[in-house]
């Protein structure tokens, strides 16, 4: 893709059944049941490991019972927060490990019969890594307010390879307020990888993401760069639909058309793009710059919303008024007059999905955050772990994501619209 950039305690149940009746009764032994075997517990890093990476969870492997109880601890006796992962197979540190420090972490375990097994590891972790970071970029900003089909982005430079995604997707957590779970999927180049629900986020809800990376190995050459965090709130339904055919733009709240505008989109020789796509960044002033294309040229806009990192943006042109709802002259951007331009800005979020269609050309993947540009069974094969049985988009097919309920730093713009 050659786009520019800018830019989871546990409750202990014990069962206990009825006496049987009938002649096998009278072989049983009183205090049979102090026999039952405790669980059976394994934990990882290995006692006494070094060159531990500062990414290391505790991991859990357990038979016959469930962890109750994870103490982690550094050598000078602080308690180090963790956190369970979902299906239990580990407790991540809530921020990295210290390089060149010993941990110790204690981890018990209580089987059905209330019987309990402790295991005890201490482990050493790697001086600071000497190998390049791989840089992400999260495009998720902390106490923002978002779209409803804001999908959870994160780009790497350079591009993740497909078999370091699995190891890299782990070390991405995202929660929900009121839950609604959601899956990673990787553009196909390991570029950018993004995370949404099948049904756009319902209004009002809370997102909190951390990328976990710091020290993090991947493949052979490279490591995490850093631990990231960011809390933010899903705003009102908005949409924007734009017909080719018409000229026309829709603008949707919960829904409902609020209002419809004349536009011009770009011209045979340079189309608009098809598609579903998100609004990236709001700009109230920008310069397109395009010296040392095949089309050079510079010119100051005002109310520019990019929608994908090719350069196309919804934007206000106030010398293409006389051809908005009629014909298209722009570079690849879509056209709207001073007025309404202004309108959009105090309306839209970041995140609101913007659909276009009826034009010559179809929008590539990854050129944007293009996480709803595709059907959900294709959407889910680009997850690098097992996806979470039946999840799936709502059965009741409405025509907006405001129906349905369900930033960031900027990229070097590579604009082709004016």
């Amino acid at each position: 893709m050659n786009f520019r950039r800018r830019m989871t305690l546990l409750a202990v149940t014990v069962a206990t059944a009825p006496l049987a009746l009938g002649g096998c009764t009278a072989d049983r032994k009183p205090g049979g049941e102090g026999r039952a075997a405790p669980p059976e517990l394994a934990v990882t890093p290995a006692d006494r490991a070094r060159d531990v990476p500062v990414s290391a969870e505790v991991g859990t492997s357990v038979k016959g019972g469930r962890v109750t109880s994870v103490r982690l601890t550094d050598d000078k006796g602080g308690q180090v927060a963790a956190e369970p992962r979902e299906d239990g197979s580990g407790w991540v540190p809530s921020a990295p490990l210290k390089p060149r420090r010993t941990y110790t972490a204690e981890v018990t375990a209580t089987g059905d019969s209330g019987k309990t097994t402790t295991r005890k590891t201490t482990f050493t972790t790697m001086p600071k890594s000497t190998k390049p970071a791989i840089t992400s970029t999260l495009y998720f900003a902390g106490n923002r307010t978002y779209g409803t089909a804001m999908p959870v982005t994160v780009a790497f430079d350079p591009p993740i390879p497909k078999e370091a995604r699995a190891a890299v997707q782990r070390r991405l957590f995202v929660k929900t307020d009121p839950p609604q779970p959601g899956v990673w999927s990787w553009v196909s180049d390991g570029s950018q990888v993004y995370y949404r629900a099948p049904d756009f986020w319902r209004p009002g809800t809370t997102i909190s993401f951390r990328a976990g990376l710091e020290g993090l190995p991947i493949g052979k050459e490279y490591v995490g760069d850093s631990d990231r965090k960011a809390t933010s709130k899903i705003g009102k339904q908005v949409s924007l639909e734009i017909d080719n055919a018409t000229k026309q733009m829709s603008v949707l709240r919960d829904g409902k058309v609020a209002r419809k505008i004349p536009v011009s989109m770009g011209k045979p020789s340079t189309p608009t793009s098809s598609g579903k796509m998100v609004i990236m960044e709001k700009h109230e002033f920008t310069t397109f710059d395009t010296r040392g294309s095949a089309d050079p040229y510079v010119v100051d806009v005002e109310d520019a919303q990019r929608l994908t990192w090719g350069g196309e943006f919804i934007h206000a042109a106030p010398w293409s008024v006389g051809d908005q709802g009629n014909t298209n002259v722009s570079h690849g951007c879509t056209n709207v007059s001073n007025e309404a331009a202004d309108w959009l800005m105090g309306v839209t979020q970041v995140g609101d999905l913007v659909t276009i269609k009826g034009t010559e050309v179809q929008l590539d993947e990854g050129n944007g955050w293009t996480a709803w540009n595709v059907s959900w069974d294709k959407y889910v094969k680009g997850s690098a772990l097992p996806v979470p049985a039946g999840l799936a988009p709502s059965p009741m097919q409405l025509p907006h994501p405001g129906a349905v309920a369900g930033g960031s730093p900027a990229p070097v713009p590579s604009v082709r619209g004016g």
